[in-house]
């Protein structure tokens, strides 16, 4: 493993299991559009083997772990698992664990939890009027995740409010991000829809354009400066999409670069113990339990490295060398490429 620099940040997605049906779900293993991204479901670690895996992420340099899934709270023995962290490891020490949820099955119970082991919560929020169309939940509704959001600034817990932004909900992310502000949200973290995933089918629907991207920006960082608090877009930019005034020095954080498998970024484990470069990568490099955890070398090192291909569109291009030409795996997914273009620079307005 000597070759090998991890990151400091590992994702531990716990579940497959989710209480909601997304249409813009990048989890690969709900893709049943693209056969050859066909992403099996293995048997998920138990608790006592989350436990283990803790160690071992330990003991190659990982500092911090964060919480997903699926859907978390549905894992059984969360509970345990997030006092184990705290108690029986040197993860996060000073830090707060950051939980990834869509509310759903949150309780008072589990928000006295999140208290005790100092957990950062972050709720899911897709919109307002649209918020059932884009979830396909019928026992959650964006009334109750703005109550948790509440509840949790009460008991004290630092929150964000999770914002995954398609065509469908642009014309409210204004109001989607005043009320989840208003309700008690210390950030906001905005997700552009990215091909993959559940959303490969959804595509048509839920893709923004080019124009609808810069809208984005440009709304967040209006709600936010009026309220004067921080945001950031989860997933990188192509930066020729970054109005030059909210490059830098503003309230919300826009980034061009992916941060996958690079020493200051993160990796990810999924719930059957596998390693991937990132959330969105439907490609398992290695098991978390073998003495080899990268086997895909190469495929790791393309991401570490930033030894990508440049995009035939954005060869010669001035910024070439500080854009990673949006998401290469939305791109990978999409066309087959990890040097093809991302797939929203071929959205038109429609």
């Amino acid at each position: 493993m000597s070759d090998i620099v991890f990151p400091k940040i590992a994702i531990l997605e716990v579940t497959y299991d989710c209480n909601h049906q997304c249409k813009f779900c990048s989890c690969p293993w709900e893709n049943s559009e693209n056969e050859h991204l066909f992403f099996e479901k293995k048997d998920e670690l138990s608790i006592d083997n989350w436990k283990k895996a803790l160690h071992i992420l330990e003991s190659i340099g990982v500092e911090r772990v964060g919480i997903s899934g699926g859907e978390p709270i549905l894992k059984p023995g969360l509970e345990e698992l997030l006092r184990y962290i705290r108690n029986h490891t040197g993860l996060n020490k000073g830090r707060k664990i950051t939980l990834i949820s869509n509310g759903a099955a949150m309780s008072e119970e589990f928000i006295t939890l999140l208290k005790e082991t100092d957990v950062h919560l972050s709720l899911s929020l897709p919109g307002l009027s649209t918020f059932a169309y884009h979830t396909g939940s019928e026992i959650n509704t964006p009334n109750n995740v703005l109550r948790w959001l509440k509840r949790a600034k009460e008991e004290g817990l630092s929150t964000t409010a999770n914002i995954t932004v398609t065509k469908k909900n642009i014309h409210e992310l204004y109001e989607t991000i005043a009320n989840a502000l208003i309700a008690g949200a210390d950030s906001i973290l905005l997700n552009r829809f990215l091909f993959g995933g559940r959303g490969v089918g959804y595509a048509d629907e839920l893709s923004l354009s080019k124009g609808q991207i810069r809208e984005m920006i440009d709304v967040a960082e209006s709600v936010l400066k009026k309220a004067d608090r921080a945001g950031s877009i989860g997933t990188e930019i192509p930066l020729c999409l970054i109005p030059e005034d909210k490059r830098e020095g503003t309230h919300l954080r826009v980034g061009s670069l992916c941060a996958a498998a690079k020493s200051n970024g993160f990796f990810v484990i999924d719930p059957s113990g596998y390693v991937r470069a990132c959330n969105h990568s439907p490609k398992r490099l290695g098991y978390i339990f073998d003495d080899d955890i990268i086997k895909e070398k190469d495929y790791w090192q393309t991401f570490a490295q930033e030894a990508y291909e440049t995009p035939e569109r954005c060869v010669g291009c001035e910024n070439v060398n500080r854009c990673d030409c949006g998401c290469r795996e939305a791109a990978n997914i999409c066309y087959g490429l990890l040097s093809a273009p991302d797939p929203c620079m071929m959205v038109e307005l429609s």
